[in-house]
């Protein structure tokens, strides 16, 4: 993995961030940490939909990092409060 890739994430600890799936999944929660094969633990997670609505809340979970499609590590203030609803 780039060095690029975990000085992103380093940054992103403790933050929120958006996960996507490569089957279509998202997923908002706080990045607790990380590995070197991308496997994520989230807390406060939730499922969304495309448009930030929640559809499910799960608390901690993780997210292996084969599954990943991409990571947003700095939403936008709408996407974060259409997520909290």
């Amino acid at each position: 993995m780039p060095s690029e890739t975990f000085r992103l994430l380093n940054k992103a600890i403790n933050s929120q961030i958006l996960v996507k799936l490569k089957d279509g999944h998202e997923y908002i929660g706080n990045l607790v940490k990380f590995d070197q094969t991308m496997n994520l633990v989230l807390t406060d997670a939730m499922e969304t939909v495309d448009d930030g609505s929640p559809l499910a809340k799960y608390g901690k979970i993780l997210v292996r990092g084969s599954n990943i499609l991409y990571i947003v590590t700095s939403l936008s203030e709408g996407k974060m409060k259409q997520a909290k609803r």
